[in-house]
């Protein structure tokens, strides 16, 4: 099978993954200059080579990058690129699903390159599978720009566009992410500009606490230029990037906590005033879940979280729920028996960050009556004696079916039995890809019917709804 294809914008010649797969890498989806919108790639860019990864967007490198050994010169604000997977015998007119993947990393780090993000396995069901760069941090989130939102829009279009030559449906795609490519994921379906470019909608552990308003971004906006030392953001335009970058670092210390600091805004470029008004009312299939610990992967590794006692317990309780603390004591610790206090404020942490955004924008879409699905990851890692529970991040190597990239069992627990759900997982995903719902039952507001995806796969109707209650009083 030629690893060569023809678009309208250029010959792209790619390899082969170690499954059989074709591998297309580093493919320029647009150009742009330091706080502007991307201008899609249209033009024919003849013959490109497409075996090594393009720039990745400027950051400090989180673990997936360090674990692939991604550093500065792997950077650039010149960082468009998207990588794509096809089985290996696609061809023009295959007509396949697409899955089309936003990464996360709060918006400050990650890349479409990440080994965990490799999409063969995925491409071998049946799918033609992109991921992408995009601007990140500063670059892409200073202010109300909602720059990297852009750039996904921008992504969407080239694929909308060449697609079909990968053997793609450019009329079935599904936008799917996790974390801040979850909230990234539900920025698309906020957007007019993507409409008729995706057709389905994936969200994992989507950080939608993030999310912030035109006013917010405003005054951090102002904090960060104070910190760079300029005026306003046409003083920027001229400083290196490194400087920045190293001011974005200085910044971020100096409001330590906050998860604002660059994020989509509602009202800014792109976006309607109310992101998740917008995506309850996008009529697309939908699919949203969350993991059961997921803040466990920071407090497992804060070392103050192992001291916290139970007055500190009863405290973060009054500060979270106040006339309702008491209640919520008896509930959080009859649901999760012997826990320490540090690990029942990572419980209570997890559900204000992730799971009652999530049950709130899955509400609200079935009271608009649009389709939706959810699912509670509750498989448990057996790492640091099992101090990481099912804590955020764990499910990418499920869904992507890559339990042994790089690091990935170092996060599961090398003597974890993965029970198959990473078959399951990523089987799911690739049938909602192609038939618009997964194989469980379509969520409803009044039951709320959730696919708990732990060592056995079993439909629950309102998982732990007690605790879940008490975030949505």
């Amino acid at each position: 099978m030629s690893t060569r294809v023809s678009t309208p914008t250029g010959t792209y010649a790619g390899g082969t993954a170690a499954n059989g797969c074709r591998e297309f890498k580093g493919i320029r989806y647009a150009t742009a200059r330091r706080f502007e919108a991307p201008v899609t790639v249209e033009t024919d860019g003849g013959e490109i080579d497409a075996t090594s990864w393009g720039k990745i967007a400027h950051q400090t490198p989180g673990f997936l990058e360090s674990n692939d050994g991604f550093g500065p010169d792997d950077m650039s604000e010149d960082c468009h690129f998207l990588n794509i997977w096809t089985p290996a015998g696609a061809t023009e007119g295959a007509s396949l699903p697409v899955l089309f993947w936003v990464h996360g990393g709060g918006f400050l780090t990650g890349s479409g390159s990440a080994s965990w993000y490799n999409g063969a396995n995925l491409a071998a069901r049946g799918a033609v599978v992109v991921t992408i760069n995009y601007r990140l941090g500063v670059f892409g989130y200073l202010g109300n720009r909602n720059l990297g939102l852009l750039d996904q829009v921008a992504a969407l279009r080239w694929v909308s566009r060449n697609i079909a030559a990968f053997g793609g449906n450019p009329g079935n795609v599904t936008v799917f992410g996790e974390s801040a490519g979850g909230s990234g994921t539900v920025s698309i379906m906020a957007s007019p500009l993507a409409t008729g470019l995706f057709h389905r909608a994936w969200a994992m552990s989507p950080s939608i606490g993030q999310f912030r308003g035109t006013a917010r971004a405003a005054q951090l906006e102002q904090e960060y230029l104070a910190t760079l030392g300029v005026a306003d953001a046409d003083a920027a335009m001229a400083l290196p990037a490194s400087e920045l970058v190293a001011a974005q670092t200085k910044f971020m210390s100096e409001r330590m906590g906050s998860p604002d600091h660059f994020a989509p805004t509602h009202g800014g470029a792109g976006v309607t005033d109310d992101m998740l008004a917008a995506a309850a009312q996008c009529g697309v299939p939908f699919c949203i879940g969350t993991n059961r610990d997921e803040s466990r992967l920071w407090s497992a590794f804060d070392p103050s979280a192992a001291t916290k006692t139970t007055d500190d317990w009863a405290e973060h309780l009054r500060k979270t729920f106040g006339g309702a603390a008491t209640e919520a004591r008896e509930l959080y610790e009859k649901h999760r028996p012997g826990h320490t206090p540090g690990q029942l404020i990572s419980a209570v942490q997890s559900d204000v960050s992730f799971r009652a955004h999530a049950v709130r924008l899955a509400d609200a879409r079935s009271a608009a009556a649009n389709p939706t699905w959810s699912y509670w990851f509750t498989w448990a890692s057996t790492a640091m004696g099992g101090a990481l529970g099912s804590c955020h991040a764990l499910d990418i190597p499920f869904a992507f079916d890559n339990l042994d990239a790089p690091g990935a069992r170092g996060l599961m627990g090398r003597d974890s039995d993965p029970a198959g759900l990473h078959t399951y997982f990523a089987d799911e995903i690739v049938r909602f890809a192609t038939h618009g719902h997964p194989s469980w039952t379509q969520y409803a507001r009044d039951t709320r019917p959730t696919m708990v995806l732990g060592a056995e796969r079993v439909l629950e109707h309102d998982p732990e709804g007690e605790l879940v209650a008490l975030h949505l009083a």
